[in-house]
């Protein structure tokens, strides 16, 4: 296991490329530090700095290690402060920035259990875009985001949230109402109406289309609209056929307004994901909320979407 002072002194010299300079801010001696840098290096088995008379040089190996040192240091740190504050009452505000539809109907119901749980903290729940919500995170707006895509983000991480399915909803007297199915090429001189284009609906769908060789163009897409529950309603009023989250059209499926068709061959199950930012001041109701969604008092929340609420 890799001793974390020599983490500290390795992240101490690469930040002033110098040895002396890092013994005097760490009080220990030079050959001290010089000691425990090659200590590190005969542990990972690479040189870290080149050294010569004007000062050190990061290697590529030690260039490499620098943001997960700062990391694994920023880390430790919160989680000793965690464990330090253990005893006192969690409080303060809590803001999650929500991308997706399918998140704002399991969201809230998970957010009130949690202020049950924890009364002395206060959520905020931000609708904004997907193209927001991690942007949000990073300048600090939100401490959580509800997204639809995994982030590729070296500055964030994120776990699964729930898992969603997308229904292909038609009127009630359409045509495929009665049906068990159809196949991907009906969909091509049908009516459509689609979500916006930074939509990760709209991705889920054409990226399972295209297995089929069926694009964007090859729809007859009439309209878009940016609001789940305003497509449901015009599909119900039977101006056309939609793909939306099935958590938005579960209340006019259980009243028979509109019908849910499978299509044959079309995966439309995708993974809802939470996001934080991988390294950060301590937040502990922002750590509280990222373990509490996956307690085991929340499971029936978290299958909602599976049983169409």
């Amino acid at each position: 296991m890799i001793d974390l002072q020599k983490i500290e002194t390795f992240l101490c010299a690469a930040e002033n490329l110098s040895l002396s300079e890092a013994a005097k801010q760490l009080h220990l001696s030079q050959p001290t530090v010089s000691h425990q840098i090659k200590l590190l290096e005969q542990e990972l088995g690479n040189t870290l700095f080149i050294r010569s008379n004007t000062g050190l040089q990061l290697t590529e190996a030690g260039r490499l290690l620098l943001p997960w040192a700062r990391r694994l240091l920023h880390d430790t740190n919160d989680l000793k402060g965690m464990m330090a504050s253990l005893n006192e009452d969690i409080a303060g505000e809590l803001r999650i920035a929500c991308s997706t539809t399918a998140g704002k109907y399991v969201l809230p119901q998970m957010a009130a259990r949690f202020c049950q749980r924890y009364p002395s903290i206060k959520v905020r729940i931000l609708a904004c875009g997907p193209e927001h919500a991690t942007l949000d995170l990073l300048e600090g707006e939100a401490h959580i985001g509800v997204v639809s895509t995994e982030v590729n983000n070296s500055s964030l991480e994120s776990q699964e949230f729930f898992k969603d399915t997308i229904n292909l909803i038609v009127p009630a007297g359409h045509r495929w109402a009665v049906r068990t199915s159809i196949e991907p090429g009906e969909l091509l001189e049908e009516p459509i109406i689609m979500r916006e284009p930074t939509s990760g609906t709209r991705r889920v769908i054409l990226e399972e289309l295209a297995k089929y060789d069926i694009s964007l163009d090859d729809l007859n897409i009439f309209m878009e609209l940016g609001n789940a529950e305003a497509i449901v309603r015009t599909v119900v009023d039977g101006y056309g056929v939609a793909f939306v989250s099935e958590l938005a059209a579960v209340y006019p499926l259980e009243r028979d307004h509109i019908k849910a068709v499978p299509v044959d061959g079309l995966n439309l199950q995708r993974t809802i994901y939470m996001v934080r930012k991988r390294i950060s001041d301590a937040n502990r109701p922002r750590d509280a909320f990222w373990s509490f969604i996956h307690a085991k008092e929340n499971a029936d929340l978290l299958r909602l979407p599976e049983q169409g609420l």
